[in-house]
């Protein structure tokens, strides 16, 4: 009887799909859809989530961004090592929770801040596959991870961590390390006064400095902070005569123009925070309260917020600056240069 009923059943099939070829085209068209998410489900092996964090990786690279190897690094130690089983999953089937889980083994470890570190390679990692489906000037590779939804987007940061560190140096710490530095010999001191007299640029930035864009009244850095996807933007810094004349005891040549093999590369940044270091007795001395310390002394001296942003590249946010003020403002920052400079080369015991 059972038998009966599954040749009835057959028959019915037969007959209901005539115009596709019958019992014989049915079985085809499930065979075909069987075979397609087979196809879907091998293609979806190749693009996992560690293959995602790769291609991203590589992305900012391409674009110059420094925070590439800082993305590479964060994801080796806390996603393929600690998550070898999610990394290995379709990059798309990933979930916020999952990602959650991950920031929350990193604060676990007492890295609160590098967990929203993670959070935010992660996410921007996610978003450029997404716009990549509409987004020309993003490599076609990233459309295959079939991304429609940013996983990370659903987590949240640990705003307790990323509270600004505010300790710059003062007015009199910055004086005391202009006067250790200002007759310090050789390209040694000659690189770390140009860092000082050109506003504090960021040194991983600064030390990036090519020849090609030296000139006598100005060179042009190159900023990709915050701006994720997207190409550096160049940032021009006005030279004020002690400034230019460090940068010509540094004598620029080849590619980069400040560099220990005759431009060949540059000079490290971690290297030129080192010379720092050493060339002042302050207590707990940082190279980076430099530029903080930079901003602090010129704020006390007037200088607007706005010319100060310019002057370090911090971005004047809003449509009006975006999109419609073309003013260089060359000559505010060069004021706000030669204002630091008097300050610092102000006697002992002088007022800000």
């Amino acid at each position: 009887m059972a038998a009966m009923r599954a040749a009835e059943a057959l028959a019915e099939q037969h007959h209901a799909n005539l115009a596709n070829g019958g019992f014989a085209g049915v079985k085809a068209a499930e065979q075909e859809a069987k075979d397609k998410a087979e196809t879907a489900k091998l293609e979806a092996a190749k693009f996992t989530l560690q293959a995602l964090l790769t291609d991203y990786c590589d992305h900012l690279k391409a674009l110059e961004r420094d925070s590439h190897s800082d993305a590479r690094s964060i994801f080796k130690l806390h996603v393929l090592e600690a998550w070898p089983k999610i990394a290995a999953l379709p990059a798309n089937e990933v979930t916020g929770e999952q990602i959650a889980d991950m920031m929350r083994q990193v604060i676990e470890q007492g890295k609160a801040r590098t967990s929203n570190k993670l959070r935010s390679y992660i996410r921007a990692a996610y978003q450029t596959a997404k716009a990549a489906r509409s987004k020309p000037s993003i490599p076609v590779k990233f459309k295959s991870y079939n991304v429609t939804h940013n996983p990370a987007a659903d987590t949240e940061p640990d705003e307790s961590a990323n509270k600004a560190d505010k300790h710059p140096l003062t007015t009199e710490e910055l004086r005391s390390y202009w006067q250790a530095i200002k007759l310090l010999p050789g390209f040694r001191g000659a690189v770390l006064r140009l860092h000082l007299l050109t506003g504090g640029q960021r040194i991983a930035q600064l030390v990036k400095l090519r020849t090609e864009n030296v000139t006598a009244e100005s060179i042009v850095l190159f900023d990709g902070k915050g701006r994720p996807g997207k190409p550096p933007r160049p940032h021009t810094v006005p030279l004020i005569p002690q400034a230019a004349t460090a940068l010509q005891e540094c004598e620029p040549q080849g590619t980069y123009a400040l560099s220990t093999d005759n431009g060949v590369t540059h000079l490290a940044a971690t290297t030129l925070s080192a010379w720092a270091v050493d060339a002042t007795t302050l207590a707990d001395f940082q190279a980076k309260r430099i530029r903080s310390g930079v901003e602090t002394i010129l704020a006390r001296a007037r200088i607007s917020s706005d010319d100060r942003g310019r002057l370090q590249s911090h971005g004047i946010s809003g449509v009006q600056n975006r999109h419609y003020d073309g003013h260089d403002y060359m000559e505010e920052k060069r004021q706000a240069l030669e204002t630091l400079f008097l300050l610092l080369d102000a006697p002992e015991g002088s007022s800000a």
